[in-house]
């Protein structure tokens, strides 16, 4: 049995974004939904590991990831433009973490309109142990390729980004 087949038949099997496509789709079409199907799978399962072994969710450990970074703290609005998610989503998951004591709010010496956030104590160890936890979800997942594959895979996603960065320069001018 092929990859291909393989695919196929795990496509009948769990819908998803791939099975909008059919043979006759450009190669790129086929390439994308297949790709999407893969990140949509991973992140599906890092939500449910998530909620199951650490009652939290992925916007929560985005954001405590981001402080983990920052131990300094990090703006609101900072915090919002590398989430890539409104002020207002940060400042609604900013305070269930305040409330749980695993974020402060600080003034920021630099700028008194804006607030610092950064991970208490408490925030830093509940974060490592997720971030482990995570970090062997993510080696599981990606057991199905052996290194070369993964190298391999890196290298072409690799040049993928930097096409389509590219393009998107060319865009703005």
């Amino acid at each position: 049995m092929t990859m291909e087949t393989n695919s196929e038949t795990l496509q009948s099997e769990q819908p998803d974004t791939e099975t909008r496509t059919t043979p006759d789709d450009h190669q790129s079409l086929r390439l994308w939904l297949r790709m999407l199907a893969c990140c949509n799978l991973i992140e599906g399962q890092v939500r449910s590991r998530l909620r199951t072994h650490f009652s939290t969710t992925l916007p929560r450990f985005d954001l405590m990831a981001q402080l983990e970074r920052y131990p300094d703290g990090l703006k609101m609005g900072e915090l919002s433009r590398r989430m890539m998610v409104t002020g207002g989503n940060v400042t609604g998951i900013t305070d269930q973490l305040v409330a749980e004591g695993l974020v402060v709010r600080e003034d920021n010496p630099t700028d008194r309109r804006a607030y610092m956030v950064k991970l208490t104590p408490e925030g830093r160890r509940v974060f490592r142990k997720m971030a482990h936890a995570h970090e062997g979800w993510i080696l599981e997942l990606f057991d199905g390729l052996d290194e070369p594959q993964k190298q391999h895979l890196h290298g072409l996603l690799a040049t993928l980004k930097q096409h389509v960065a590219g393009i998107a320069q060319e865009r703005k001018h």
